[in-house]
C-alpha cells in the first residue's frame, strides 16, 4: 500500500472517508494532518483506496490470471499490429514468477503477439531457459564485471548473471539479445567499468547488441510513498556528454576486439 502525501487534502477533511475506512487501525493521523501507514497492521484490503477522493492511496500489485493480463494487453491489439510492438514482461524481475511468466508469454505467442522480457539474469538457469522459449527478444542487464562491487551495490554477486548470459546465447543462437548497462554515477560511470563489460561481451558464443542506459530517479517518489528509504536519494543522473563518452568507449572496445 502506497501513500502520496502530496495528494492528501488533510486529516480533518477526510477523517470519515480515510481513517475510519481502515478496519485494522493501520492508518494513523500525523500532527501535520497527513496520514501514516502501519505496515504491520495493513492487510492491503484497499478500502482506503476506494474511500479517498483525492486518490492519495494506491495499491501496488494485484493478483491476476494469464487471461486477465492478456485481456488488458489485447485492448491495444490494433496499435501493436500497426507498430510492430507486443508484450514485454518486466519488473521487478520476471524470473521471480518464472512459471507464470512462461505461461503468459506462451499464451501471447499463441495469439500472435510479439514478446520480450527484461531481466537481471539473476535466477536459476532452468527458469530463464523456460521463459526464453516463448520470447522474441531479451533485454539483459549487466551492471558491472567486478563481482565484489556488484555484491556491494546489489546484494548479490554477478557470477550467475554472467554464466546465464553465456548459456542463453549458446542455447538460443537466433534469439535477439540486447545487453544493457544502467550507468549509475559513483558505481559504474567510469571508462574502465564500461570497457570491461564491452570486452566481456566479445567473449560470448555469438554477437549481442549493447546499450548504455542513464540512471534515472523515477523510483524515488515510489519509495517515499511506500515509507521506505531510497539508498540513492539525491543522486543526479549522468550528464549527456558523459553518456556519449562512455558509449564511444564501448564502441571502440568492441571494434578493437573484432
Amino acid at each position: 500500500m502506497g501513500y502520496n502525501a502530496g495528494r492528501c487534502i488533510g486529516r480533518e477533511a477526510c477523517r470519515e472517508r480515510c481513517l475510519r475506512s481502515c478496519e485494522t487501525g493501520a492508518l494513523q493521523a500525523r500532527a501535520d494532518g497527513s496520514v501514516a501507514i502501519d505496515v504491520n497492521r495493513c492487510e492491503a484490503c484497499a478500502r482506503c483506496v476506494r474511500a479517498c477522493p483525492a486518490e492519495a492511496f494506491e495499491l501496488y500489485g494485484e493478483g491476476l490470471s494469464v487471461a486477465d493480463v492478456l485481456a488488458a494487453v489485447e485492448e491495444d491489439g490494433l496499435f501493436y499490429a500497426r507498430s510492430g510492438g507486443g508484450l514485454t514482461v518486466s519488473g521487478g524481475e520476471p524470473l521471480v514468477q518464472a512459471g507464470f511468466a512462461a505461461r503468459l508469454l506462451a499464451a501471447a505467442h499463441e495469439r500472435g503477439l510479439d514478446t520480450a522480457i527484461e531481466t537481471s539474469g539473476c535466477g536459476r538457469w532452468e527458469d530463464l531457459e523456460r521463459v526464453c522459449r516463448h520470447v522474441d527478444q531479451v533485454f539483459y542487464d549487466v551492471k558491472t564485471l567486478d563481482p565484489e562491487r556488484h555484491r556491494e551495490w546489489t546484494g548479490v554477486g554477478n557470477e550467475r548473471i554472467l554464466a546465464n548470459l553465456g548459456r542463453l546465447c549458446e542455447t538460443f543462437p537466433e534469439l535477439p539479445v540486447v545487453v544493457r548497462t544502467p550507468v549509475v554515477p559513483g558505481f559504474n560511470d567510469d571508462a574502465g567499468s564500461i570497457r570491461a563489460i564491452a570486452d566481456f561481451l566479445e567473449t560470448l558464443p555469438r554477437p549481442v547488441r549493447y546499450e548504455l542506459l542513464p540512471y534515472h530517479r523515477f523510483a524515488e517518489p515510489k519509495y517515499a510513498q511506500l515509507g521506505r528509504s531510497y539508498a540513492l536519494a539525491g543522486l543526479e543522473p549522468p550528464a549527456r556528454a558523459r553518456m556519449a563518452e562512455l558509449a564511444r568507449v564501448a564502441e571502440e572496445t568492441r571494434r578493437d576486439r573484432t
